[in-house]
């Protein structure tokens, strides 16, 4: 996420969480109706921005409940709820301090000195005792911050499903939420050692979108493949259970991926910036078109028919694939992003498959692979960045992440098991975990 320009590198950390730490007392210097102003503004871009964001909750739900079969809906719709939940109770708790340590580190640009909840401003706050009144509100950043923090998880719930059990999953989601995705974005939005590097990720496909990528990765790898799915050499499809659930979803996604781009501008008080939003709305819908057309044509050339879930999460590719730098890009260079998201998608499914590695609804390929691309893809066409550092911190957020996860992972299957037993998985998780069904008036499928 862009840190602001005009302020220097540990006061440009988005906006200050109450803890009682030192601030300037009394009337500020400059308080009048243009500031006032940037500071209305800016909050309301965070505010829209993050429903915004919170509606892809919605919409990851949707794709789920779409791609898997239908005796296992009633499971995906119940992790996406409560992933999201538990989400917003531990970002609270330790994560958006942890992300957020405003200079103050315990170990210098890598862990946060700041530990604690959160803690919102007064009620009716005036300009003078507001934390950031030269920017905006601690309540509109922390709800900003938070939904992006749900949607990392929301991204290891598809890639597992199916086979999972439900409390192993919800305890690495409370890490995850907690610990694993603030810390490493501490390094580069919180000003760490990544972002004095010179690493550039302007709403998040690493620092979002590849994290949970490698978390689902290592879960993916810890879990197995399900029955059946890989057998005598060849891949089983498992159809999903609705098609037009999955294609609700991909467009509720997109929808809130202008909240979840356009936000990430941070700033809205300025005639450059409402300009500068405009323009990564205009460049993200355009990925997300480049993405959906190109996986369209790869699948048409490859077997001889156009695949509707290649397309779907072509789209989705394109909106990762653009999500590191939505601003410097023309149009026509954010159609070309997105198209190359697209065609790696359609190649990064069955390549999975040849590895064994079974991912349900296509997560990995989609936010780990063109993650990556994404990132990369940020020193085309922004001047500031380098193909090195946009390396070094794609390995840096990959290897950090996926250790981590895998050893997670491992804990959780030692302690708890993390995979339903084989009858369960047969019979359905919806009966064997939750003892409700999605469409209890048709067969299992």
């Amino acid at each position: 996420m862009k840190l602001l320009k005009t302020l220097a590198p540990v006061a440009a950390l988005i906006a200050l969480p109450s803890l009682g730490l030192a601030q300037d007392e009394g009337p500020v210097a400059g308080v009048n109706a243009s500031t006032d102003s940037v500071f209305i503004f800016n909050s309301l871009l965070f505010l829209v921005g993050g429903f915004l964001v919170f509606f892809m909750a919605a919409g990851f739900a949707m794709l789920e409940a779409g791609l898997v079969r239908s005796k296992n809906v009633t499971m995906q719709l119940m992790k996406n709820v409560t992933l999201f939940s538990l989400a917003s109770i531990f970002y609270y708790l330790i994560g958006y301090n942890l992300m957020y340590p405003l200079g103050t580190w315990s170990v210098q640009g890598v862990l946060s000195g700041v530990w604690g909840p959160g803690v919102l401003e007064a009620v009716g706050v005036t300009a003078d005792a507001a934390d950031d009144y030269g920017y905006a509100s601690t309540g509109s950043d922390f709800f900003f911050q938070l939904m992006f923090c749900a949607a990392t998880a929301s991204i290891v719930s598809g890639a597992l499903a199916e086979r999972i059990k439900l409390w192993p999953f919800l305890i690495f989601t409370v890490i995850l939420t907690s610990i694993i995705y603030p810390l490493q974005a501490s390094w580069k939005w919180g000003g760490g050692f990544l972002d004095a590097a010179g690493f550039l990720d302007f709403a998040g496909s690493t620092v979002v979108h590849s994290c949970g990528g490698w978390a689902a990765l290592a879960g993916a790898i810890v879990l197995g493949p399900r029955i059946g799915k890989y057998k005598d050499g060849r891949v089983t499809p498992f159809p999903g259970s609705n098609l037009a659930l999955a294609t609700l979803g991909t467009f509720i996604l997109w929808l809130g991926w202008f909240g979840f781009n356009g936000g990430s501008q941070l700033a809205m008080g300025t005639v450059g910036d409402v300009a500068d939003v405009s323009r990564i709305f205009a460049n993200t819908n355009a990925a997300a078109a480049g993405g959906s057309v190109a996986a369209m044509i790869v699948t048409q050339l490859l077997y001889k028919k156009p695949d509707l879930t290649m397309v779907l999460n072509g789209a989705l590719a394109g909106l990762v694939s653009i999500t590191a730098e939505p601003l410097t890009p023309t149009l026509g260079s954010a159609t070309i992003i997105g198209m190359i998201g697209g065609i790696l998608v359609v190649f990064a499914v069955p390549f999975l498959d040849k590895l064994k590695i079974d991912d349900v609804v296509g997560a990995i390929p989609v936010h780990l692979v063109c993650g990556i691309w994404g990132t990369i893809a940020v020193a085309f066409t922004n001047g500031d960045a380098s193909f090195g550092t946009q390396i070094y911190g794609i390995v840096v957020v990959g290897v950090f992440t996926f250790v981590v996860s895998l050893v997670l992972w491992f804990i959780l299957k030692m302690i708890f098991g993390i995979r339903v037993s084989e009858e369960d998985e047969i019979n359905g998780l919806d009966m064997a975990e939750l003892g409700m069904e999605a469409y209890p008036e048709f067969s299992k499928g």
